[in-house]
């Protein structure tokens, strides 16, 4: 399970900080991590100072131009953020995200991404919509500001305990074998499906995208809390392809 957790660093600006995650994941078992667009060497002498150790997850990070290469094969993402936003998202709790691990990690090619923002802004709303839920971490109030480095070491702790409580669950239990047909669709493949549904919505003038209203954001989420499978993946694609070839062959009016 833990093999198929992914740490995802968007925009980090101080090497130390990376260091410092690459250290609390090794403590935890995490292994993937990939940096989005840093702001800062990843490799210097700070970095492997704060690492202690776990530099070689540094040397082995991927590093993407952007959030939607970085959780392409992913089936579940999931951002970190310290407040609420204007568009509310489905919301967990580190330990309800903990839960959800044992599931969601039960397929040989599934992938859970687990996205944290920039040191001094966080997420932004779109890469937040680019997640299937949030995660907050219950902090006081009065002083809510966690390290990066903290942060990552709170929910890879939670992610631990999920894979020991695992193996003691099911220490003589057999895996289950999921079948092929209930393959969740990939970020990628989402990505693709919301392109596909904004052409449509605006081939047939439902969407006038100078005047957006949020649409195709609830829309995002609407999918997105839904977890469709690939294969109801292909339905919804193949239902937007018949009503684009519908809308080209309907005759004008007069």
């Amino acid at each position: 399970m833990l093999e198929r957790i992914r740490i995802i660093l968007i925009g980090t600006s101080h090497p130390g900080n990376i260091g410092g995650v690459a250290r609390a994941m090794h403590n935890m078992g995490l292994a993937d991590l990939a940096l989005v667009a840093p702001r800062c060497e990843v490799i210097t002498q700070d970095s492997i100072s704060r690492a202690s150790g776990a530099d070689h997850l540094l040397h082995q990070a991927n590093v993407h131009a952007t959030l939607e290469d970085a959780v392409a094969d992913c089936t579940l993402a999931v951002g970190a953020s310290a407040r609420s936003r204007t568009l509310p998202w489905p919301m967990l709790s580190p330990r309800e995200l903990a839960d959800r691990l044992p599931t969601e990690c039960q397929a040989a090619d599934s992938r859970v991404a687990l996205v944290f923002g920039r040191e001094d802004s966080g997420l932004t709303n779109a890469e937040l919509q680019r997640c299937h839920a949030h995660v907050h971490i219950p902090t006081n109030a009065d002083f809510s500001s966690l390290n990066l480095a903290a942060a990552v070491q709170v929910l890879a702790y939670e992610c631990r305990m999920a894979w020991l409580n695992q193996a003691d669950s099911q220490a003589n239990a057999p895996a289950p074998v999921p079948s092929a047909d209930d393959a969740l669709a990939t970020h990628a493949e989402l990505e693709r499906y919301f392109e596909h549904l904004e052409r449509t919505l605006i081939g047939i003038g439902f969407h006038d995208p100078d005047q957006p209203r949020q649409l195709m954001a609830r829309l995002r989420r609407l999918y997105l809390r839904a977890r469709p499978e690939r294969m109801e993946m292909n339905i919804l694609r193949g239902i937007l392809s018949a009503t684009e070839k519908a809308a080209n062959t309907k005759p004008p009016k007069p």
